[in-house]
């Protein structure tokens, strides 16, 4: 995540290309952390309850945890 801070950085510094970059690659990042919370979900989802209960899960706590893979916690 570091590179990306610095890669907004640099370009906030070129003007409109470097603004415009900056949110392509916005964009991309959210992608990526969407397709990881996708992919949580319907991993967990696949796991029965008793898989879930052995590492302490509950099917309501899927859309927590998923988003906490793909954005960290609060």
């Amino acid at each position: 995540m570091a590179a990306i801070a610095h890669t907004h950085n640099a370009a906030a510094a070129t003007g409109f290309a470097g603004r415009l970059m900056a949110a392509i690659q916005h964009m991309q990042e959210n992608r990526a952390r969407r397709a990881i919370y996708r992919q949580t979900v319907r991993e967990l989802n696949v796991l029965t309850n008793r898989d879930l209960a052995d590492l302490g899960i509950n099917r309501a706590m899927i859309g927590r945890l998923a988003h906490e893979a793909a954005w960290g916690t609060k």
